[in-house]
């Protein structure tokens, strides 16, 4: 099967940090831009970054700018959301999504209907 596998959610203290996983299935990462979505209870599913696996550009919403960092692995195989200092507001769902038609142009720029691969969605709670 041709899909994105995440892993590496779970319940985590203020001030934690923890990575998530993000692993494709069946193809591989490369010439596509990555991104990492957000969806809190009531609200919509957020870009929060992105980056274009050929030449390294990156992009993070003010909101994480700082805290999380995005990456692949050499080979471009998975793809990774470091979370660092992590708030009481990044509880959410987080989805990774993989897109071919275009690059990271910044997380204002990202469109939901336009990626091409999703992973399930991780759940990441931040609580005391």
């Amino acid at each position: 099967q041709v899909q994105l596998v995440e892993s590496g959610g779970g319940l985590v203290q203020p001030g934690d940090s923890l990575r998530l996983s993000c692993a494709a299935s069946g193809f591989t990462l490369d010439r596509y831009t990555i991104s990492w979505f957000r969806q809190a209870p009531g609200e919509e599913r957020k870009g929060i970054s992105c980056l274009s696996t050929w030449d390294g550009t990156t992009d993070y919403a003010d909101s994480v700018k700082g805290r999380f960092t995005i990456s692949t692995d050499g080979a471009k195989k998975t793809a990774y959301l470091q979370i660092n200092s992590a708030k009481p507001e990044d509880t959410a769902v987080y989805y990774c999504a993989a897109d071919r038609r275009t690059r990271c142009a910044g997380v204002s720029a990202l469109r939901y209907l336009d990626m091409d691969f999703w992973g399930k969605g991780t759940q990441v709670t931040v609580s005391a």
